[in-house]
């Protein structure tokens, strides 16, 4: 898990990066909470996502947005934060330019900047929305979504209610052309404390699924 460190809009990005080691292995780029309320690439959720994309042989890197650990600059309200994150998939895409699929996984304000991205760059093709916090910023700008995905919340999260969440489903459910999947995590409060396992359950097995070969390719290779 090397520590890389590449320039952004505001100076230096401090960076994690796992690399799979197989060729034509798909990207991944992970994105960590609010900068303001202790939100780090090192926040267990964020990590954990990390993780789960590093054991299904992605390459991934997760990165301190600016003001963060090394990272240089200060806080943006978001607006320097999607800046850092497109730098962030830049470099990434850099080193593999090979790589058949690309996907973005963000926790709370890292799921809303992560969903900026997503409608500003049309090769990602899968997204995971961990505890998007639909309550306190404006996510219409998905309008339509480009890409199917995997939204998650806890069902007793007081700081991005579940209620919330499931009105953004909801209307990002009505576009033709996407799968939006949403799964609740009973019990799971906004950290998912105690619940750690049973959301990265949930993600792991939704990536399993993308990631499966598709019938036809499969029935092809056994006839």
């Amino acid at each position: 898990m090397p520590e890389v460190i590449f320039n952004g809009p505001a100076g230096r990005i401090e960076g994690r990066y796992h690399i799979s080691g197989k060729p034509n292995s798909p990207l991944a780029l992970v994105l960590h909470p609010h900068p303001q309320f202790g939100g780090t690439m090192n926040n267990p959720v964020a990590y954990s996502l990390y993780q789960t994309f590093v054991e299904r042989g992605f390459n991934v890197l997760r990165f301190n947005f600016r003001g963060v650990g090394r990272s240089q600059g200060v806080f943006d309200g978001g607006i320097g934060e999607l800046s850092d994150a497109a730098t962030a998939l830049d470099w990434l895409q850099a080193q593999h330019a090979e790589a058949p699929q690309c996907w973005i996984a963000g926790f709370s304000f890292g799921a809303w900047i992560g969903m900026q991205v997503l409608m500003r760059r049309p090769e990602i093709d899968g997204f995971i929305s961990v505890a998007p916090p639909a309550n306190m910023y404006d996510f219409s700008f998905l309008a339509p979504c480009p890409s199917s995905g995997l939204i998650t919340s806890g069902s007793v999260d007081q700081v991005a209610p579940e209620a919330d969440v499931l009105r953004l489903v909801e209307r990002l459910k009505t576009q033709k052309g996407i799968v939006i999947e949403h799964q609740s995590i009973a019990g799971a409060n906004h950290f998912y404390d105690d619940h750690m396992d049973d959301m990265l359950g949930v993600v792991g097995g939704y990536l399993d699924k993308r990631l499966a070969p598709a019938p036809a390719a499969e029935e092809e290779e056994a006839s």
